[in-house]
This record gives C-alpha cells, sequence and structure tokens, in this order.
C-alpha cells in the first residue's frame, strides 16, 4: 500500500479544501455550509456517508476488500467567535469568526484522507469511518456523534490536532493524559443591598464573593496532591452598580481543568463545600453550577505506541517531538472513552514555521498554519489506519 505516493496527487487538493474552510468558517452547531462541502465531496467520488451528530455531523465509511477490524478517524470542524487579523487572500469572510484552531486544516484533512483510502481501498483489511464532528469548541459535537452511534462496532479511535507549537514536519504520541479536562462553574452570591455609609444594614456579597475567589484558590494548593497537574481559574467577578452602594448579589464564573478522572468527579464537591461555608459566615444565600464539558483525553498505551511507529514511517526516525500534557480541553475524550478498553489515541502534528509565520497560539486572530504540513497530517491519519487494520 503506497500511502505517500497516492497521497502526493492529492497535494494541492489539501490546500484548495483548506482555504476554503477557512474563508467560510463557521461557529459551533452552526457549520450547516461546511456539512454540505464536505457531503458534496463525499459524493464526488462516492464514497457513503450518514449524517451523525447534531444537525451538521458527518460520518462517512470506507470499507475494504477484505473483512477485519474498525478504526474511527476524527476531525473538528467549527470555528471561533475571533476576528481574524491576517492579511490573506483567503482570510475569513464572516467578520467576527475565524478558523483560529486549525479545524479547516483537521476538516480538509480528513477529506483528503477520504480521497487517499478511497483509491486504496483494494487494499484495506477492515473498515475505516471518518467522523467529521461539529462543535468541539463547546465541548457538544463527540458526544452527540457517539450518542447517534458513530462508536457502533469500533474497535479504536484516532485523531490529529495540528499544533502551531510544534515544528513543522513533526509529531507528538505519547501514552496517557495528553489534553484535559474543561469544566466550567458558576457561582450566584445573594445577599441584601443597602447604603454604602450603613453597612451593618446590608449582607455585603462584594466582600463574600471575594473571599470565594480567595479561597478557591487554596483548593488546587492544599486539598490537591502536589504530584497532581490541577488548575481553578476564575475567569469573571460581577458585583456593584456604584461606588456608594452595597450590591444586592456578586457572581463567580470560571474553569477547571485536570488530567484524572477522580479529580474532575472531586472538583464541584469540594469546590461548593467552601462556598457553602464562606457564604454561612458572610450570612449570604448562594446558587452553585458546575458543567462538566470535556473529560480528559487518555492515551492508550498499546495505540499511542502504534500510533509512534505510524509518526516514524510519515516523518522519518527524527520525526517524533517531545510534548507533554496540555491543559487545554478536547472533546475527542469521549470517542476514547466509548472505545473497547478505551482504545483511543490523539497526536500534535507541527504547522509551526517562522518563515511562514505560522508560530502564534491557538486562539490568536493571528493563528496560522504552514500548509506544507498538511499533506503528511493526511498521510499519517493513513498510515495509523493501515497500520492499525494490519
Amino acid at each position: 500500500m503506497n500511502i505517500k505516493e497516492t497521497a502526493q496527487k492529492y497535494s494541492d487538493y489539501i490546500v484548495e479544501m483548506r482555504r476554503k474552510i477557512h474563508q467560510n468558517p463557521e461557529v459551533s452547531t452552526k457549520e450547516y455550509e461546511t456539512s454540505k462541502l464536505i457531503m458534496a465531496e463525499l459524493d464526488k467520488i462516492g464514497v457513503p456517508y450518514v449524517q451523525c451528530g447534531l444537525e451538521t455531523g458527518v460520518l462517512a465509511t470506507i470499507k475494504g476488500a477484505k473483512e477485519g477490524k474498525t478504526i474511527l478517524l476524527r476531525a473538528d470542524m467549527d470555528a471561533l467567535t475571533v476576528n481574524e487579523e491576517n492579511d490573506l487572500p483567503f482570510k475569513s469572510q464572516n467578520p467576527g469568526v475565524m478558523h483560529a484552531c486549525g479545524h479547516d486544516a483537521h476538516t480538509a484533512t480528513l477529506l483528503t484522507v477520504a480521497h487517499i483510502l478511497n483509491d486504496l481501498k483494494d487494499e484495506l483489511n477492515g473498515t475505516v469511518k471518518l467522523a467529521f464532528q461539529p462543535a468541539e469548541e463547546v465541548g457538544l459535537g463527540a458526544d452527540s456523534m457517539v450518542a447517534n452511534g458513530a462508536m457502533e462496532g469500533v474497535d479504536t479511535c484516532f485523531a490529529i490536532h495540528i499544533w502551531s507549537g510544534v515544528p513543522s514536519s513533526m509529531a507528538v504520541v505519547a501514552p496517557g493524559p495528553r489534553m484535559a479536562s474543561a469544566a466550567k462553574f458558576d457561582i450566584w452570591v445573594q445577599g441584601k443591598g443597602g447604603h454604602g455609609s450603613e453597612p451593618q444594614a446590608t449582607i455585603d456579597p462584594v466582600t463574600c464573593t471575594t473571599a470565594i475567589v480567595n479561597s478557591l484558590q487554596t483548593l488546587v494548593s492544599r486539598e490537591f496532591s502536589p504530584m497532581d497537574a490541577a488548575v481553578l481559574t476564575v475567569g469573571k467577578i460581577e458585583a456593584g452598580t456604584r461606588w456608594n452602594v452595597i450590591a444586592d448579589s456578586g457572581y463567580i464564573t470560571g474553569t477547571t481543568r485536570c488530567f484524572d478522572l477522580t479529580i474532575l468527579k472531586e472538583f464541584p464537591e469540594r469546590m461548593e463545600r467552601m462556598v457553602k461555608g464562606i457564604c454561612e459566615a458572610y450570612r449570604c444565600s448562594y446558587k452553585f453550577e458546575y458543567a462538566d464539558l470535556v473529560k480528559p483525553t487518555i492515551n492508550h498505551p498499546e495505540m499511542a505506541a502504534l500510533v509512534e511507529g505510524s509518526v516514524k514511517t510519515v516523518f522519518g526516525e527524527e520525526g517524533l517531538y517531545p510534548l507533554g500534557p496540555i491543559t487545554g480541553g478536547e472533546d475527542f475524550s469521549s470517542f476514547i472513552l466509548a472505545a473497547p478498553d478505551k482504545m483511543g489515541a490523539l497526536a500534535f502534528v507541527g504547522c509551526g514555521c517562522e518563515e511562514a509565520d505560522s508560530c502564534h497560539p491557538h486562539h490568536s486572530p493571528k493563528f496560522k498554519i504552514d500548509e506544507s504540513a498538511l499533506i503528511k497530517s493526511a498521510q499519517l491519519y493513513c498510515q495509523v489506519a493501515a497500520d492499525f487494520l494490519k
């Protein structure tokens, strides 16, 4: 199976698709035109598909000539509410919306994979499912695809995330935790407002809210082991309307991140215990909500080892780049958790290049990718599928 030679036929196609998608970004759950483009491209080459996941997800299937195992390959396709600052001929035509995380590259890559594997399907032993996933940025798309049967009959799953912090033509894969969980918390504090000159006649939610913010920071430093990575960040505080008025209420919202499912479960219990105690001390009432958006992405050791071999085949013996776990979240974890024995893996493919000005961080309005990395990314998807099914 000559993956490299077949892939080279689509080196222009992958760039064309990526630019077309980049120019027409769509926000999470609203990827209607992107979904139509995917289905139209699959129709051209006769690859069957079904709509799967929210209103825009697409699940394609390529069956090899011989029976065998099944692998699912995933690409996410939603954009961000970021106003692009790049002066490119294919810059976003949708003001305030931008592919600032590389999902345009992921979608174009998986479309190219469809072409390559469709050309080589007579040499495939088994089945490849291609999951074009919506709404990764809001943590809804993967769960929806899994709930709609995307992982039925699947033996393992694999995804690639393009990464600007890794040099082009290198890739990252390792066993164990690779990306963190992502949760959102909201805390409403209710007091009794009044005149700023008479605090004794009020129940001040501002001092209570401040005490909660300060105390929450000690959860990570004093209640979890220093050997366990965890993050608790308060991103927004609201309280008060005027300099000489004591407010009625306060509001806190933020995020937690971790790499361990036990810590993920303990976070809300420990947070609410602290919020309750502080509010009682300050005579305030409260409401606490915790939304567990994304589980940690944990690579199965066997699958990580297989992908490592595939990386060496595509990128060469020196193609593996050392990169530790990342505290950003990724809902591909839902596919891994739905696989038998949690058999799945995520790899990063580098797109960082000084000459291409593609070293800006993800979610930046100046985010770019080195497009020379795209075809290697497609080759890696195909190589992992071929190696697993072999």
